[in-house]
């Protein structure tokens, strides 16, 4: 005559998941608003020449990125132009617009910026060259091209 009854069995509680959405929608919330997502509208058109030895880039939110091809509108013409962020550049702005975007990044990483520079394979290399002019005075001396495998 025990006082503890050993034929009587408790189950396990049910979980409470009645909080689960609340937390999963702050979890979502939360990457929604940490994540910087950025669409590029590339308005020339770049067709990347073909190369064997590609390596990608390690740190992408150092890099500036440059496109340069043929306008997709005809209203800019059929020569090749400069497209930085969603804009056509003048070869005359390039320092400003280059030295305006190192400033923008935090102090530390100011050194590390690199320049992508997208090349339609078409290009002539006059444009190529005076931008990479530009680019020099602008003390921006990291340029990487991009290429497909």
């Amino acid at each position: 005559m025990s006082k503890f009854n050993k034929g009587e069995k408790r189950g396990m509680p049910e979980l409470n998941t009645s909080s689960l959405p609340d937390l999963v929608f702050s979890i979502l919330f939360f990457f929604m608003c940490i994540t910087h997502m950025r669409e590029d509208n590339p308005l020339v058109y770049v067709n990347t020449p073909r190369a064997d030895q590609v390596v990608k880039l390690e740190n992408k939110s150092l890099v500036t990125t440059v496109l340069v091809g043929r306008p997709k509108d005809k209203k800019y013409g059929v020569e090749s132009r400069i497209q930085f962020n969603d804009d056509f550049l003048e070869l005359e702005n390039v320092v400003p617009k280059m030295t305006q975007a190192r400033q923008s990044m935090k102090e530390a990483d100011q050194p590390k910026m690199q320049v992508s520079l997208k090349i339609d394979k078409d290009t002539k290399m006059g444009i190529v060259t005076e931008l990479k002019t530009q680019l020099r005075k602008a003390q921006t001396l990291k340029i990487s091209y991009s290429a497909k495998k």
